[in-house]
């Protein structure tokens, strides 16, 4: 019995003082640990692609809206670095404000004065300075023009378009896409406002209609929409209003059939005065007419009688 049961024993114990009897036992595990971890990542992998399905089906509609309502939500900003050290040479033409303030938004070249439809910014001190993109959005627009000093123009959404003029070294190129503080040129200067030096003219437009920029600064982009729509309402509220007043349909139904004029011409087709002394003339001469050839027949009757009574 003790020899039966030692031989077993033994011969595990010879097989584990084989040099390769180590490195099997280590291969065989780790290949378990391999078989077994890949298992589980198939499994993984099958319950990952099912939530990734579902989630296609339930979310498949708020793809590309939340990509424009970030870009609406962005704040505009001034169209350099730093805003504290600026001026501004020329304010944006407001149809609003008093005379003075448009006078001083004029523009004057080649013997004109043209409104300002953006702001025009330079340093405190004078010098150059990186124009910086107010928002994010499509380039669509590059033009080499001396008179206006070059232009940048720059696409949003709804609409809303930024154009940067009088800069030069002009980094961006039509179809570029370029983020919010991203540098896309240096500033220059301009023909039609030399007295402005090194500046950037900043032009805000919704439509194609010129905005003051200094409205929308530090407000989200959004507003511009907001404004506009504000605008148009009161807009078309005015027009209704123009349209149909009351007191001018009065004034012209009373000019179409003036009774004045109706009794004025009447009586001059008829008038009875003219009339009655036609009448009576004309009874009148007709009387004097048959009196005179009256007397006449009786004088000729009475010198027939004569004649006949001589020749009795």
């Amino acid at each position: 019995m003790r020899e039966e049961e030692k031989k077993p024993t033994s011969t595990i114990r010879r097989i584990l003082k084989q040099r390769w009897a180590l490195s099997a036992i280590y291969i065989a595990s780790a290949a378990i640990i391999l078989a077994a971890a890949f298992l589980l990542q198939n499994s993984f992998n099958d319950s990952a692609k099912d939530g990734n399905e579902e989630s296609a089906e339930t979310g498949k509609n708020y793809g590309e809206p939340s990509v424009e309502v970030n870009s609406n939500l962005e704040t505009i900003k001034m169209p350099v670095a730093n805003a504290d050290k600026t001026v501004i040479k020329k304010q944006f033409y407001d149809v609003n404000a008093d005379e003075k303030a448009q006078e001083e938004a004029l523009v004057f070249y080649n013997n004109r004065y043209e409104q300002n439809k953006g702001i025009d910014i330079a340093m405190e001190d004078g010098k150059s300075f990186d124009v910086k993109a107010s928002l994010s959005g499509n380039v669509t627009k590059v033009q080499d023009d001396a008179l206006l000093g070059n232009l940048v123009e720059v696409e949003h959404e709804d609409g809303v378009v930024t154009r940067y003029q009088s800069v030069k070294d002009i980094k961006v190129a039509v179809g570029d896409k370029v983020k919010q503080g991203q540098a896309i040129a240096t500033a220059g200067k301009s023909q039609i406002n030399e007295e402005a030096g090194v500046h950037v003219h900043f032009e805000i437009r919704k439509d194609n209609i010129a905005l003051n920029p200094l409205d929308f600064v530090d407000k989200q982009a959004s507003a511009i929409q907001s404004a506009t729509e504000a605008e148009g309402s009161e807009l078309k509220n005015s027009g209704n209003k123009e349209e149909t007043p009351a007191v001018e349909g009065s004034e012209a139904d009373k000019e179409e059939t003036p009774a004045v004029e109706e009794s004025e011409t009447g009586t001059e087709e008829t008038p009875a005065v003219d009339e009655s002394e036609e009448g009576t003339d004309l009874e009148n001469g007709t009387d004097e007419e048959g009196s005179v050839p009256g007397e006449d027949t009786t004088e000729e009757s009475d010198s027939l009688k004569d004649s006949l009574n001589q020749s009795n």
